[in-house]
């Protein structure tokens, strides 16, 4: 039987949540997988929640449903840890990364967590789109490493190949936020 492992995105309008799960299913084909980047939002405006999904696995996908319950979720707005029980996305065992933003963050008791200051990285490097901080980059390397069945070479040529501004910039932000992702303290 295949394995199939699954990943939502949770962020606001304009974070770049659907570019994440993009260039992470791309680069998990480039690493052999099959995989599916699903988009989930309606007429949400910059700033509501925008869920976005990845199902990566080692054989055929038959399903294009959006995932429900998944082994990693990934946060780019740390203020969502407030408005949804992640708890309830994960599968048993399941992990979150989060972008905690450099503060101190209630996460959910007896879920394995991981953080990256998500929004120095990309300020560091001036990664903003019409006043908004472009966290994705960061958590799209923290994301991956957390999953670990994709290289970071691969991530790297789907950012050359599928981003056409400030491409190095954004090399550099999924590199450090794939070096710098731990366990939340």
């Amino acid at each position: 039987m295949d394995v199939t492992f699954d990943i939502i995105w949770l962020g606001r309008g304009g974070q770049g949540v659907v570019t994440a799960a993009n260039l992470l299913a791309e680069a998990s084909i480039r690493s052999g997988k099959y995989a599916l980047s699903i988009p989930f939002f309606g007429a949400e405006r910059r700033g509501a929640p925008v869920f976005a999904y990845n199902r990566i696995s080692d054989g055929k996908i038959l399903s294009r449903a959006r995932v429900t319950r998944a082994d990693l979720v990934a946060v780019l707005d740390p203020t969502l840890l407030e408005t949804f029980r992640l708890e309830g996305f994960l599968k048993p065992g399941g992990k979150i990364v989060v972008n905690s933003g450099g503060r101190r963050l209630k996460l959910p008791s007896g879920v394995e967590s991981y953080c990256l200051d998500a929004v120095s990285v990309a300020e560091s490097l001036g990664l903003r789109l019409a006043g908004i901080v472009l966290v994705n980059m960061p958590m799209l390397g923290a994301t991956a490493r957390m999953y670990g069945g994709v290289e970071f070479m691969h991530l790297e040529e789907a950012v050359k190949d599928l981003i056409r501004s400030q491409v190095e910039k954004n090399v550099e932000a999924v590199k450090r936020g794939w070096e710098n992702v731990g366990k939340c303290s």
